[in-house]
């Protein structure tokens, strides 16, 4: 683990293997205190939580970003682009800096690997979990789902992520930080800018094959849930509507703690930081 005059201390965690080489991932680990796991949204990096990890980093955390495989400075593995591996990455993360007593905060695809790894791996090292802008419990519509989300429109965006990824990632942050509205007041030119660069560096085949993963049905994983949690979403959120996802969480976990932002689209960590932070910070405190 490399370390910083500053203190930060950022590593390489391998996770698995594909074709005899080491799939590693790109982990910051920074401060003390108790440890607040970061986990990011698509199709952005650890460094998306900035707003957040300064918060947190500023009330006595120990605050830890990585990238998923596939994106940010993680290798570009071509393979496990799913939510048993996924959690199974984030459970070797936990493990290989031996955290306990974790708080994990997911964010829209993140909250996906937050409730698996709960159901997988157990709460032993785990204290709080909160979802924010989550796709849980269940986005597809199906036959015995029949309020979820049509198959066709993410068939659409699989296409355009195959045909033109960074047209379709352009467009996808435009929906995400809702820029018709934002643009200039709560999110800047080059901060928009910043994230779409992000988003084209990832790889190519995770921009295509973390959409199917989206649809994977979290209904079984969510009904164990056994730590404190916290649900928060915000209303003008276009990504990940919160009439298919997050309302519909809350009827599942009723004791959790849940807040709706009014007006805040799926790019919340940025655009709403403050009223994120007002609500995230005393939730991982408990």
């Amino acid at each position: 683990m490399d370390e910083t005059p500053e203190g930060t201390r950022m590593t390489m965690i391998t996770v698995g293997q594909e074709n005899g080489a080491d799939i590693r991932l790109y982990v910051e680990d920074h401060g003390a205190g108790s440890p607040v796991v970061l986990i990011h949204g698509y199709p952005l990096n650890g460094a998306s939580w900035e707003k957040q990890s300064a918060a947190l980093l500023a009330a006595g955390h120990r605050v830890i970003t990585y990238d998923r495989r596939g994106f940010g400075a993680s290798d570009k593995a071509a393979t496990g682009h799913d939510y048993d591996t996924y959690a199974a990455d984030l459970h070797a993360i936990l493990e290989a800096l031996d955290l306990h007593d974790v708080a994990l905060v997911g964010f829209s695809m993140g909250t996906g690997e937050v409730v698996r790894y709960l159901a997988r791996h157990g709460s032993d090292r785990v204290r709080a979990a909160a979802l924010l802008g989550g796709i849980a419990p269940h986005l597809l519509q199906t036959e015995d789902d029949p309020d979820g989300v049509p198959q066709e429109v993410f068939d659409g965006l699989i296409a355009a992520a195959r045909d033109d990824r960074f047209a379709f990632v352009s467009s996808f942050l435009d929906t995400f930080f809702a820029v018709d509205e934002n643009l200039g007041d709560r999110i800047s030119e080059q901060a928009l800018a910043a994230f779409r660069a992000v988003g084209a560096q990832a790889s190519p085949l995770a921009t295509v094959d973390a959409i199917p993963a989206w649809l994977e049905d979290f209904r079984a994983d969510v009904a164990g849930i056994d730590v404190p949690t916290l649900i928060l979403h915000g209303t003008a959120d276009a990504n990940v509507p919160i009439e298919h996802s997050s309302r519909r969480l809350r009827t599942l976990l009723p004791d959790a703690q849940y807040v709706e932002l009014e007006g805040a689209p799926h790019g919340m960590l940025w655009t709403h930081a403050d009223q994120v932070n007002e609500v995230l910070l005393p939730f991982v405190a408990t």
